[in-house]
Order: structure tokens, then sequence, then C-alpha cells
């Protein structure tokens, strides 16, 4: 299955997992990935710098194929995990929340390609016109932090597909073979998936997590925090907290201090998925059941091969 990312990322398929916050802050996830034939990503946002290295070593030793490591520049410290990656020949970077200008020469020069994520147009045209490799681009379905203008990806990865000359990795909103086909549709080389492998076995979140997301449908997510940086997370007690901080408080500090007193880490490490944030995306609603990652690339592979076949026997 060629397109321009499987060919430019040296993978088989055009499927990529997202780099998740705690779900993929480890070596299992991005291994199992990989080694299925789609683009591990590690997620470096909440590690600490040895921890980083002691992953990059991991999932070098378990597997010979290409990964990726995703780094939110935004974040303190971050110049030392770009560092590590460098040092490292890490095959690929997927980077977000930041400008890549001062940083894509000295990795493209060791063949490093540079992915930068995305959830606008502006963001887009900006790493286009810095010199990016390509683009992951997420619309409003996504989880963790989709555009707070709630532009859908069924838009946004066309428009982007139509505006810009670099590949298109689509995201938000899919969870199966058929909506991978349905980027593809729309002109994106690949697809990124985050709740699918956020629900496997090999997912670095708590077993509560996990099981509150398998009871979660379509309708169970909504953006909190949306006078913020708001994120999209399963309706629960913070949720409903923070619907009446929406409607009662108006300074900014005091608003932002209480979206801080929830955190991804209380739900995805301790297991409180009543007050912690628990950030999935609409695609939540279309899986039911937790499976190992291998089992779920062959349903995705399979799955994308009958859509493909549906579509070719459409009569025109």
């Amino acid at each position: 299955m060629k397109t321009r990312i499987t060919q430019m990322l040296n993978i088989e398929y055009p499927i990529i997992q997202a780099g998740m916050s705690w779900a993929s802050s480890c070596a299992a996830l991005p291994i199992a990935v990989s080694n299925a034939g789609g683009l591990g990503v590690i997620a470096a946002g909440p590690m600490y710098e040895a921890d980083f290295r002691e992953v990059l070593k991991a999932v070098r030793a378990g597997t010979n194929k290409p990964f990726a490591v995703n780094i939110p520049l935004y974040r303190p410290g971050a110049q030392a995990f770009l560092d590590m990656a460098y040092e490292m020949r890490v095959p690929v970077i997927f980077a977000s929340q930041g400008g890549p200008k001062a940083h894509l020469e000295r990795f493209q020069e060791i063949g490093t390609r540079w992915v930068h994520v995305v959830s606008t147009l502006e963001h887009a045209r900006k790493a286009v016109e810095a010199g990016v490799d390509a683009l992951a681009v997420v619309g409003t379905e996504a989880g963790g932090h989709p555009p707070a203008n709630e532009v859908s990806s069924l838009v946004i990865v066309r428009k982007a597909a139509r505006d810009f000359d670099v590949p298109i990795i689509g995201g938000g909103g899919v969870a199966d073979g058929y909506g991978i086909a349905a980027m593809l549709a729309l002109g994106a080389d690949a697809v990124q998936l985050g709740t699918r492998f956020l629900m496997t076995d090999e997912a670095n979140v708590h077993e509560a997590y996990k099981s509150v997301a398998v009871a979660t449908g379509v309708d169970g997510t909504s953006l909190v925090g949306r006078k913020g940086l708001p994120v999209r997370m399963i309706r629960n007690d913070f949720a409903a907290h923070m619907q009446q901080v929406d409607i009662s408080v108006s300074d900014k500090a005091e608003y932002e201090a209480q979206f801080r007193k929830s955190t991804l880490k209380q739900a995805a490490l301790e297991g409180n998925v009543a007050w912690g944030k628990v950030e999935v995306g609409q695609s939540v609603g279309l899986v039911d059941r937790i499976q190992p990652v291998q089992e779920v690339m062959q349903q995705l592979v399979a799955e994308l091969h009958d859509a493909r076949r549906a579509l070719n026997a459409i009569c025109i």
C-alpha cells in the first residue's frame, strides 16, 4: 500500500499511532504498532529525560522498523528532548505547539523527517513555510487538544490537502478502516489514530480509563475549558464542574486555576476517571473492546480493503 507518507517514512501501511501522553509514553505501544506495519510514536510530553532515553533505547531494541517521537515544543526542557532525539537518530519527529523553523535544518541534515501537528490552517501555513516534511492535521473530533474553532476533520483535512503540497496525515474521528479510507479519499496520505490505539492492551493507561472509554458512546465527549485551551474528554464530574465555571467565572487567572484542578495524569495513571481528564476523541463510540495492537492493525487493514472494494463496486 503506497502513498507519499508510506514511501517517505518507509512504513507498510498509512496508519500512524498518535503520540498520546502516558498512553504512548512507553515502549510497548510504539513497538507493537511499528512491528505491525504502522508507525508507532513515543509521547515525550510528560516524560523525564532519563525515562525518555531509556524508552528510546527500548524501542530501538524492540523493533527494526521506523518509529517516531512526539515532542511538544512549548514544554519546559523541550530542547533536551530534541537533543536526545538527534543524538539517537530518531527517524521521525512529530512536533506540536511551537514553531519548527529553528530545529529543522539539523534534523533534516541527518535524514530525520519532521511532521508538524496542527489544528488550524494558520499554523499549517506557517509550518509549511518553515519547511516541514509533512503535516498532521486534526479536526474537532480528536481527543486531547483539538481546534477551539471546532472545524471538523472532514473539512480541515480536505482544505489542507487542497492548499498545501506537502504530504498530509489526517486525524480526528477515525477508529476503523472505513474512516481511514474516508481520510485517504479526502486527499490525506496517511491517517493518525489516537483513541483506537489508546484502547489496546499495550497502551500505558489505567484499566479504569480503558473501561470507561469502552462504555462511552459517540456523544459522550465534549470540549472542556472552552475559555482557554480546551480538551476533548469524556463527560464526568470535572467536565460538569467546568460547565458551571464557564458560566460563573470571568477572571482569566481564576478560570485557569479551576481548569488545572484536574489533570490527565489523575485519570491515566491513577485511575480517577470521575475527576481526571479522560481525554478521548469522538471515535471512542466506535470502539467496543480492548484488543492487542496486532489484532487492531489486522482489523484496520482488512476494513480498509473492504471499504476500497465497496467504493470500487459503486456504479456511476
